[in-house]
């Protein structure tokens, strides 16, 4: 079998049910697990992401009203990688190709392959797209068995944090030039965690707020995950927040909880990882529990003014 994956989270399902070898095509996205890094890449972006914030959103919004694309596919090395399944998407038109572009590429193909398109907005739907991504790559058992593993690990955050004395109140910033909350599965994620979504509802799309609406909330844990962003990437731009009105007086900012995540590897992709998340963001909420997570998964700002922005990693 030719599989071609067009998304990180399916990239790395493939991979983890054995069939990394079938893999003939994948997004520029695609970067986990490493052994995957040097397979044909058939997805460009036409909005450069080391652009700041604001002018992200800014391109994005101009290409999208101009009816351009945010991403090319190659057609050349489609036609030449000639696969028999392609992954695909119809979640987000902002996050990767679109059906679509996908279905006029499709048409120089000689014998169009299979397309499995997924949409999931709930971890639930996260959970069933792996069984989905099994049957289409035959690795149906493989599958169950991965989800039986991935809602184990489920259950187990959600035994430790039934001991926690208090649920916090919890903000999640998913872009912050303009400011977004977290949607989808964060808000799901946040509730497994021993937490409480102040700003995300769940198994609804991100969406864009205001500072003020931030204070307003009060929250007791600030989790900053920009859409795509690692830590070092996040914290070039960790001054839009540090430097807002009242910053300093935040519930989260005066007693030590806001915290930094690898949002592009544990938050943003709807794929296994996202159970890794929940799994920091309860040692995020719980440090009494004493749950040990990676600094390079998450780390905790310490007294954070605007001019110094100091940080530590998570303590187990």
């Amino acid at each position: 079998m030719r599989i071609c994956s067009l998304l990180p989270g399916a990239t790395e399902v493939v991979a983890m049910l054995g069939r990394t070898r079938h893999l003939v095509g994948i997004s520029h996205e695609c970067d986990y697990p490493p052994e995957i890094r040097a397979k044909p890449v058939l997805v460009r972006a036409t909005v450069d992401a080391g652009l700041s914030s604001s002018d992200i959103d800014r391109r994005v919004r101009t290409t999208l009203q101009a009816g351009r694309p945010l991403y090319e596919l190659d057609e050349t090395l489609l036609v030449r990688v000639r696969p028999d399944l392609v992954i695909a998407q119809t979640l987000c038109q902002v996050c990767a190709i679109t059906p679509s572009q996908l279905t006029r590429a499709l048409r120089a193909l000689s014998s169009p392959p299979r397309v499995l398109s997924l949409g999931p907005s709930t971890l639930d739907n996260v959970l069933a797209d792996i069984e989905r991504i099994g049957e289409a790559i035959g690795r149906s058992q493989e599958a169950s068995t991965l989800v039986e593993q991935l809602r184990a690990r489920l259950e187990a955050v959600l035994l430790q944090v039934a001991h926690a004395e208090k649920h916090p109140r919890v903000a999640c910033i998913e872009w912050l030039d303009p400011l977004f909350a977290a949607g989808h599965w964060v808000p799901e994620m946040v509730a497994f965690a021993g937490g409480v979504d102040v700003l995300g509802t769940p198994g609804s799309p991100s969406a864009q707020i205001t500072w003020e609406q931030v204070r307003e909330t009060r929250p007791d844990v600030l989790v900053i995950m920009p859409c795509g962003f690692s830590i070092t990437r996040t914290r070039q731009e960790l001054h839009r927040l540090t430097t807002q009105a009242g910053w300093k007086d935040l519930p989260a900012v005066r007693n030590g909880a806001v915290f930094l995540v690898d949002a592009a590897a544990y938050f943003n992709r709807p794929g296994p990882r996202l159970i890794d998340g929940i799994e920091i963001l309860a040692a995020c909420f719980h440090p009494s529990l004493r749950l040990a997570v990676s600094p390079d998964a998450a780390q905790r700002l310490e007294d954070a003014p605007a001019s110094t922005g100091t940080h530590s990693a998570v303590q187990p």
